[in-house]
């Protein structure tokens, strides 16, 4: 039994630490795309393959960090909110999980499909830049619509879910999960084409949610089993030595 609870708390801090990481990853990709990279104030092809030239380490760098390492942690906070939740809301709990992980699954690729892209433009843009463009025309939608640039659907979706199970089984503090639903909601309008700018809203809020999310997993620990059947237990005792004192008072009267 020891073991067992030991093995769910080393689960909390590992998901604890995962969102930390979630949210200063967030804290390092908007200064960087927003400020830093010319990359998002272009619109012309052949001036986007020229800063992918330009700054391709820092791209190279800043996508494995921000999508596709993002996704691996992702997924690594998702089955440690999963363990959590799931005896108060199973279905809930493995509804967030799933669709989590294919979140995850999604960030990796995108980050992947960019840098596979990079390469490629980078090796052509010396010799043949029209074709470099006509490449990264290709490549880029790709990995945006991978990366959530349509709308922050499946974020959304993960973050109201875990919020909702959270909310049944009140393994997380009502402030932190009412922020959640702002979040996830967010992220879900997001996807509307009149609403896509609430994906900015999403992101900022989100680092304050992982924030606080990963401080309340490294602070507390869910029931465990064991500790939910030592609870049960003194009512069971009570429950079964009740006809043993009826007994024992028809004898005496």
């Amino acid at each position: 039994m020891k073991t067992q609870t030991g093995g769910i708390a080393r689960d909390q801090k590992a998901g604890g630490w995962a969102a930390l990481y979630l949210a200063a990853a967030y804290l390092v990709a908007m200064p960087y795309f927003l400020v830093f990279s010319d990359y998002q104030s272009v619109t012309a092809p052949a001036k986007k393959v020229a800063v992918l030239v330009a700054e391709q380490d820092g791209m190279r760098v800043m996508e494995l960090v921000t999508y596709v390492l993002f996704g691996v942690v992702l997924a690594v906070l998702a089955l440690a909110l999963h363990r959590r939740l799931k005896p108060g809301a199973p279905l809930l709990a493995q509804t967030a999980t799933v669709v989590g992980l294919v979140w995850a699954v999604m960030l990796v690729a995108g980050g992947l499909v960019f840098n596979a892209g990079v390469d490629a433009v980078v090796g052509l843009s010396g010799s043949y830049p029209a074709q470099a463009a006509a490449v990264w025309q290709a490549v880029e939608p790709v990995s945006q619509g991978l990366g959530g640039a349509g709308g922050e659907l499946l974020g959304g979706l993960w973050v109201l879910l875990v919020s909702v199970a959270a909310l049944r089984t009140r393994t997380l503090s009502r402030p932190l999960v009412w922020l959640g639903v702002v979040v996830g909601g967010a992220g879900l309008l997001s996807v509307a084409p009149p609403l896509r700018d609430l994906a900015y809203l999403f992101g900022v809020l989100q680092i304050a949610w992982l924030a606080w999310l990963g401080v309340a997993l490294l602070r507390t620990a869910p029931l465990t089993a064991g500790a939910a059947a030592h609870d049960a237990a003194p009512a069971r005792d009570t429950a079964g030595a009740r006809p043993v004192r009826l007994a024992a008072q028809r004898d005496a009267s």
